[in-house]
C-alpha cells in the first residue's frame, strides 16, 4: 500500500484497509459425531428407541418456537422468493430501523438449502437389540431460517440457522457495518455509499477502527445472537452434553485496500489500462508469488485470470488460485477496491480457521493484499488514454451562450495557436487583440479583409470559453496559461509534425525509401508507412 500511496497520493482522497464481508460457521462441537447423537438421545434424554419421528419433533418444536417470537416481536416472516436478493426485500425494514435506531432481530426469511444433518437408516438385516438404530450423517434438503438483525456493535448481520440436528447456524458480518456503528459512537461526521466509505472527518480514527475488529468481539456478537434466535436445549442437556459449546470457524474472508480518488483524477481510463496490462502480465507463476506460493506442474483448483463485465459501466478483474482470489474494481469514478478473498484458509495458507487465530489471519491476508496492490500499483502507473481531440470538438458553455467546439481541421485557430507559441518565448507573454492581429497578418501574409479584428475575437473566444488561453482580470490582455500552452503544443505538433507528414506519405506522395536524408525522424516516418501498410494488407486478408 505503501508505495501505491507514493505515486498516487497527491490523487488520493482517502485510503483504508479493513476486513470487508466474514461468513462464520458455528457448530455443535458435541453433535457432530454420530455416536454422540445416539448418547444425547439414549443417555441424557432418556429415549430407549431412536426414530424419525424424534428427530421431526425436535425440528417441529424450534419451528413452532420461531413462529411464536416473530409473532409476539411482530417480525415480519415469510419465505424467500425465487430470483430475487434476500438484501433487496429486507433492505427497506433495515432503513427504517436504521433511522429510528431501533435494535433487534427485524425481518425472518425462510429458505430451503441443502446441509448436513442426521437420518435414520432402515436395517437391512434384524438386529438383536429391537431398540438398534442406524444413524449416518449424510446431506439433505431442509428448511433453514435466516435471521436479520440490527446489532448495535457490529451493525447489520444476518444469522442463517438451519432447523434440523445438528442446528448448523452460519454468521454473516461486514467489516463496513461494524465501522460505522463504531464512527456514529464516536460522533466522528463520514460519508458512506452501499458497502464504501467515501470520506470521514477523522481518516486516522476510521483506519483504527477499522484494526479494532477482532475475533472476540465477533464471536461474542454470534454467541449473544444464537443464545437468543437459535434452537433451545435445557440445562440438564448442557450439563451432560459438556455445554453443547458451537465451535466458530471462518469459511469465507475478505480483506480490502480501498482508494478513494479526487474528482479531477481519471481513475476509470486507468483502471481499464491498468486491466489490459494486468490481463497479460499476471501469469500463473506471478500469482503464485502474490500468494506466496510456487507453482507446480499440479494446481489444485484455479489458476486464472479474468476480467468480467457486470453490466454497461462496471467491471471486475479477478485471479484465481486454488479456493482464493484477488479482485479489483472501481465505482463511481472516484472509488477503488483491491481485494482478496479466500474459501479455505486452511488449505490455501496453512491458518486455523477458528477466531481465536483472527489476528493471525488479518497479517496472512495484509501481507498478499499488500504484495498485489503493489503489483497493481505499477500497473496503473502508465499513460492512460485521454481523447483530447473529442474533448475540444465538444461545444462549451460560456456564461449563458453555447460555444463551439474546437477541431484541428479549422485553420484560423490554429494559425492563431502558432502565432501564440511562437511568440511565447519561454515565458507565458501578454498579449492584446490588435497585437495578435497584427502578427497574424504578419506572419502568415494575409489582407486585413481576409482576416479581420473581429474574426480574430471569435476565435480568442473560443479558445478561452475551451481553457487554452486566459485573460487577466482587469486587463485587456490575453496570454497561454500553463495547461493551455500544453494543449496548443499537443495540437499543433501533431497536425504539423504527426498527421500532416504521415497523411502526406500515405495518401500523397510516399518519399523514395532508398534515399532518405540522415535524420531519425524521417526514418521513423518510413517506419510508419511500413507499418501501416501492413496493417492494412492483414485486414484486408
Amino acid at each position: 500500500m505503501q508505495l501505491f500511496l507514493k505515486l498516487f497520493g497527491q490523487w488520493v482522497q482517502l485510503a483504508y484497509v479493513c476486513f470487508d464481508r466474514v461468513v462464520i460457521h458455528g457448530y455443535l462441537s458435541f453433535l457432530t459425531r454420530e455416536e454422540n447423537v445416539v448418547y444425547f438421545f439414549r443417555e441424557v434424554c432418556g429415549v430407549e428407541k431412536i426414530t424419525k419421528e424424534l428427530f421431526r419433533k425436535r425440528t417441529e418444536d424450534y419451528r413452532h418456537w420461531v413462529k411464536a417470537f416473530a409473532d409476539h416481536h411482530h417480525i415480519v416472516m415469510k419465505w424467500a422468493p425465487e430470483k430475487m436478493r434476500k438484501e433487496d426485500i429486507v433492505g427497506a425494514t433495515l432503513r427504517r430501523r436504521q433511522q429510528r435506531r431501533e435494535y433487534g432481530v427485524y425481518y425472518i426469511l425462510e429458505s430451503m438449502e441443502q446441509g448436513w444433518t442426521y437420518r435414520i437408516l432402515d436395517l437391512k438385516y434384524a438386529a438383536k437389540d429391537p431398540n438398534y438404530s442406524m444413524v449416518r450423517r449424510m446431506r439433505s434438503r431442509f428448511t433453514y431460517y435466516y435471521f436479520y438483525i440490527l446489532d448495535q456493535t457490529a451493525g447489520p448481520m444476518v444469522l442463517r440457522v438451519g432447523t434440523f440436528l445438528p442446528f448448523a447456524v452460519t454468521g454473516y458480518i461486514n467489516g463496513h457495518s461494524f465501522m460505522e456503528q463504531e464512527l456514529q459512537k464516536q460522533g466522528c461526521v463520514f460519508q458512506k455509499e452501499q458497502n464504501s466509505f467515501m470520506a470521514a472527518s477523522d481518516p486516522k480514527a476510521l483506519q483504527k477502527i477499522a484494526d479494532g475488529l477482532d475475533g472476540k468481539l465477533i464471536q461474542q456478537r454470534l454467541e449473544y445472537w444464537t443464545l437468543i434466535v437459535g434452537p433451545k436445549f435445557s440445562k440438564r442437556e448442557r450439563a451432560a452434553c459438556r455445554g453443547l459449546h458451537r465451535m466458530w470457524s471462518v469459511n469465507q474472508v475478505e480483506y480490502c485496500a480501498n482508494f478513494v480518488f479526487k474528482r479531477q483524477w481519471p481513475i476509470r481510463r486507468m483502471f481499464a489500462r491498468c486491466c489490459e496490462l494486468s490481463l497479460y502480465l499476471l501469469t500463473a507463476d506471478r500469482v503464485a508469488r502474490i500468494f506466496g506460493k510456487r507453482l507446480l506442474k499440479q494446481v489444485e483448483g484455479k489458476a486464472v485470470t479474468i476480467f468480467q463485465r457486470l453490466d454497461s459501466a462496471r467491471h471486475v478483474f479477478r485471479c484465481y488460485w486454488q479456493r482464493s482470489l484477488l479482485k479489483q474494481y472501481e465505482k463511481w469514478q472516484r472509488f477503488l477496491r483491491l481485494e482478496v478473498v479466500s474459501n479455505d484458509l486452511r488449505r490455501d495458507f496453512g491458518l486455523h480457521k477458528t477466531l481465536p487465530y483472527w489476528e493471525e489471519i488479518r497479517e496472512r491476508l495484509a501481507k498478499v493484499l499488500d504484495t498485489f496492490t503493489a503489483t497493481q500499483a505499477q500497473h496503473l502507473n502508465v499513460h492512460g488514454s485521454f481523447d483530447l481531440m473529442a474533448e475540444l470538438a465538444k461545444p462549451v458553455r460560456s456564461g449563458q451562450s453555447r460555444v463551439a467546439g474546437l477541431r484541428m481541421d479549422q485553420t484560423r485557430p490554429m494559425r492563431l495557436l502558432e502565432v501564440l507559441l511562437r511568440g511565447v518565448s519561454g515565458h507565458l507573454r501578454r498579449w492584446t487583440a490588435r497585437e495578435l492581429h497584427g502578427e497574424n497578418l504578419a506572419a502568415f501574409d494575409l489582407k486585413p479583409s481576409a482576416y479581420s479584428l473581429t474574426q480574430l475575437r471569435y476565435d480568442l473566444r473560443k479558445l478561452r470559453a475551451h481553457g487554452i488561453v486566459e485573460r487577466p482580470p482587469h486587463s485587456y490582455t490575453y496570454r497561454l496559461p500553463a495547461p493551455g500552452h500544453k494543449k496548443a503544443i499537443l495540437l499543433i505538433q501533431f497536425r504539423e509534425r504527426i498527421f500532416g507528414p504521415l497523411a502526406h506519405g500515405t495518401l500523397v506522395h510516399r518519399p523514395n525509401p532508398q534515399y532518405v536524408p540522415e535524420a531519425r525522424i524521417e526514418r521513423a516516418y518510413h517506419k510508419v508507412d511500413q507499418s501501416i501498410d501492413e496493417l492494412v494488407e492483414l485486414l484486408a486478408a
